[in-house]
């Protein structure tokens, strides 16, 4: 496999932990962080004054601590993600307030609430490094875009890393029908299309048809919607954001949500029959997505027209190359028996796609150690 990649994502914890630890007197401040728990998703536990069970203040994933408590929080043990929140604007003693139980930011409300709900969203879910983000393009139509993306993740989960497949292109038919799940029970983007705020991570991740050991979001058979870039951005944060690998399958045109997608991939693949007019096709698609993504690399497929090899795909596109995509003979064959794309581990398109990670996660893993970059 030709060419370096640079990320791995080790897989992220998947049990949820607990909520927040909320101490106040103040009834409407309670009621507050009450409701922004709830849009976060977490269920905290409230408390007047310093816990008295042990652990009590040191267990929480994160600690908010009212104006009104903030006397009887000294002398607690320091930690992490203590938080001093009030609505007091024009306060001047909050930052000694905020030194003395060692808070480490102060916020006020309302203006804090969104940015408030995604730090307890997170510390629920445990962020970590978020999930290696791969996007596969086709260059031309019927490349085998989606073939490679579907045998990507199936490949990622069977090596039992936490996988999520994403289908982003509207008119492809449904990415689940190439896993053999298209009625299996679970949501599919018509329901996310109106999502505007924060997507819980778990809470997405539950929602979704289960399919050979990952999460598939695709696109409902009957109902037809547009997604709007914020519902786009909404859903793959929340994806990227329960670690492992997201492996989005993306259209050859760019609009604002294809774009939005684009902006959170770290590595796009493009998919290049050995033709020249496929190529000359790519050239127009590497063009628009260039203008977002910034590592674009080629995945080149025979058979070649004369004078034509993997290298020459490349270098007429000028994009560094992956490698070449392997002819699988039992592909047709194993999707009638309803085996997906890559599922099964000894043919070559699986060969292909564990190569693929075994070299992307290993350089991730010496890049976090050494603090590099993409080589």
């Amino acid at each position: 496999m030709a060419g370096s990649i640079a990320w791995d994502r080790p897989p992220a914890a998947g049990a949820r932990r607990g909520g927040p630890l909320i101490v106040t007197e103040d009834v409407e401040l309670l009621d507050d962080l009450l409701r922004l728990c709830a849009a976060a998703g977490a269920e905290p536990e409230v408390h007047h004054s310093l816990p008295e069970n042990r652990g009590g203040w040191e267990q929480p994933p994160m600690v908010l601590v009212g104006d009104d408590a903030a006397g009887r929080c000294r002398g607690a043990a320091r930690r992490q993600g203590v938080m001093l929140v009030g609505r007091e604007q024009d306060d001047p003693d909050v930052w000694r307030r905020a030194v003395e139980i060692g808070a480490e930011y102060v916020l006020r409300l309302p203006d804090s609430e969104g940015w408030l709900v995604d730090q307890i969203a997170n510390a629920v879910e445990g962020v970590g490094r978020s999930a290696l983000t791969v996007g596969v393009i086709g260059g031309r139509g019927g490349s085998g875009a989606s073939t490679l993306a579907c045998a990507l993740a199936v490949t990622a989960a069977r090596a039992g890393r936490r996988t999520m497949l994403i289908d982003g292109d509207p008119l492809g038919g449904g990415i689940d029908v190439l896993l053999g799940g298209e009625r299996a029970e679970g949501m599919r983007w018509p329901d996310f299309a109106h999502s505007k705020g924060r997507v819980g991570g778990g809470a997405l991740e539950e929602s979704l048809p289960a399919l050979h050991g990952l999460r598939v979001l695709s696109w409902g058979r009957d109902d037809w919607v547009v997604v709007p870039p914020r519902a786009m951005q909404a859903v793959l944060a929340a994806a990227r954001r329960l670690g492992g690998v997201v492996v989005v399958d993306l259209p050859r045109r760019v609009d604002e949500s294809v774009a939005e997608a684009l902006a959170q991939l770290d590595l796009g693949l493009l998919v290049v029959p050995g033709e020249l007019r496929a190529v000359a096709a790519a050239k127009r698609v590497a063009s628009m997505a260039g203008m977002v993504l910034d590592d674009l690399r080629v995945v080149a497929r025979g058979p070649y027209a004369a004078g034509l090899d993997e290298r020459w795909v490349a270098q007429a596109l000028g994009l560094p190359l992956i490698g070449e995509l392997p002819f699988d003979a039992g592909l047709l064959a194993d999707q009638d028996s309803g085996s997906p794309p890559g599922g099964s581990a000894r043919g070559p398109l699986a060969r292909f796609c564990a190569a693929f990670w075994e070299r992307a996660l290993a350089t991730e893993s010496a890049a976090g150690r050494t603090g590099g970059g993409v080589s």
